[in-house]
Parts: C-alpha cells; structure tokens; sequence
C-alpha cells in the first residue's frame, strides 16, 4: 500500500546536456530525434552516434509516426501519480528509435504489438511529453 503523504505529482523526467533539444523541442509540440550527419542512422539523447561513433549529429523532426514493440499493463500502485491500471509502452518511432511512453485513446485489452501509432502531446508538470495513439 502507498504511503498516504506521497505526492501525487508526476516525476517529470530532466534533461541533460545530450537530450536537452529533445526537451525544447516537445514545449513547442514536436518530437525529434538525433540523425548522424556521417552515416544517417536516428537515434534519442546520445552526445555519439551508436552506429559509427560520430559525434555530429542533427536534431531533425520525427514523423509522428510508430508503432508498439513491447508493453505492460501495470495493475499495481507503485506511486501515487500513476493509479492502476495503465500501460507502459516501448513505441519505436519511424525512424528508428524507440521511446517509453504510454498509449492512449484505446484500452489496454485492445493493444496490440505492431500495432500502428502516432504521437501526441500530453501536458504535464509544466511541460508537453509525447504519448501514442491507435493511428
């Protein structure tokens, strides 16, 4: 059981040095990522590219698009900001990367892996975070 003085204010992730054009980005709404300017492969809040080591890399806008590659459905209450059930997802973008995040606008029973997503912007603690939903 969760202690009754917790707070019920989420835990809003912080940016660093690597992710925060990520984070500026999703206070205008837009979701991006990271595109090696040596090789073009995408990838999410690194300061090298995974794939080559470079270290130029471009923040670009992402299409939106996804889909779902893993998720759980959480039945227990963990903390006070999260009341049970909801899902926590692994999305991975058009692009490449994948993304924690959670799908709304369907029901738990109803997801599916593979299934086609998109983003949308949620407001939270002061700033817009990207959720998914059935596209």
């Amino acid at each position: 059981m969760l202690d009754s003085r917790m707070s019920t204010a989420k835990p809003m992730p912080e940016a660093d040095a690597a992710t925060l054009p990520f984070f500026e980005a999703l206070s205008r709404q837009l979701l991006q990522v990271q595109r090696c300017t040596r090789c073009g492969a995408s990838q999410l809040g690194e300061r090298r590219c995974n794939q080559c080591r470079c270290d130029r890399l471009d923040w670009i806008a992402a299409s939106g698009r996804a889909r779902l590659y893993s998720f759980v459905v959480i039945h227990a209450a963990y903390h006070a900001a999260f009341p049970p059930p909801y899902n926590a997802a692994i999305v991975e973008l058009e692009e490449g990367p994948r993304i924690y995040s959670n799908v709304i606008g369907c029901s738990d029973a109803q997801l599916r892996i593979d299934m086609p997503l998109h983003v949308v912007f949620e407001a939270q603690g002061g700033t817009w975070l990207p959720v998914f939903q059935p596209a």
